[in-house]
């Protein structure tokens, strides 16, 4: 089901957000769970890069005027757990998220900084119990997507557009990607082995940066899927191009 604006105003009156409010109050912590990391053993002088592959758990972005809205005039996001990328953190603050027909997930972490556009990360679970047909995307690209409400502590805040399952993608720094030979934009599968669960994950997004750590992110039901946490190896490499998709 699409979550269009008009479906989530029409579940949700004023006494709602009263309640769902003291709900959101809970404080549980959530956000990126770093996983398994491999560095091969290549001999002395020799440099290969240290991968990090990380879970993404749900998550939301929030622009200073919806952490004002949700959590008091002139609020400001508390940092809690430093994220394994320099500069962003797991903040202190939830907020729940409501979906069509009143369908929720409580104390959904924020992650910091603040961005320009607010914008919620799900895994395809998470959408399903919410009941949002929400599209894969990579980060920032929500235009057209569906919307939501959602309810902090000090108010609510609806979102016209914004819920997104995250694509996966790779951090990546331009010595790391020389190493691997691609380029921002390109693409890369990475191959994981675990006990019972192996599988490929192919059309990881190259996000290039100069302060970039080497890092993979997929999210909870593909973490889930490959058994990221009993991995017995990790493999990433250069995507061939592919004629017979777009991945635009």
């Amino acid at each position: 089901m699409n979550a269009s604006p008009s479906n989530i105003s029409g579940s949700i009156d004023a006494g709602r957000i009263e309640s769902l409010v003291r709900m959101a109050i809970a404080n549980a912590l959530a956000g990126a769970t770093q996983g398994n990391a491999g560095q091969a053993d290549a001999g002395p002088g020799v440099y290969v890069p240290k991968l990090v592959v990380s879970i993404s758990a749900r998550h939301i972005h929030l622009t200073d005027e919806h952490v004002e809205k949700l959590f008091g005039k002139g609020k400001k996001l508390t940092p809690e757990k430093g994220l394994y990328q320099d500069g962003f953190f797991a903040a202190a603050e939830t907020v729940m998220i409501v979906g069509p027909r009143r369908r929720m997930i409580p104390n959904v972490r924020v992650l910091g900084p603040t961005r320009k556009a607010s914008q919620v990360e799900l895994a395809f679970t998470d959408t399903i119990s919410l009941g949002i047909d929400a599209p894969v995307r990579h980060s920032g690209d929500i235009k057209g997507t569906p919307g939501c409400v959602l309810v902090g502590p000090a108010g609510a805040v609806e979102l016209h557009e914004g819920v997104i399952r995250a694509a996966r993608h790779v951090h990546i720094n331009p010595r790391d990607s020389a190493y691997y030979g691609v380029k921002n934009g390109d693409f890369m599968a990475l191959k994981v082995k675990s006990p019972q669960c192996s599988m490929t994950f192919d059309d990881l997004l190259v996000r290039e940066d100069a302060n970039a750590k080497l890092e993979v992110h997929i999210d909870t039901d593909e973490g889930n899927a490959c058994d990221l946490d009993h991995a017995t190896s990790i493999e990433l490499k250069r995507q061939e191009p592919c004629k017979c998709h777009d991945h635009h």
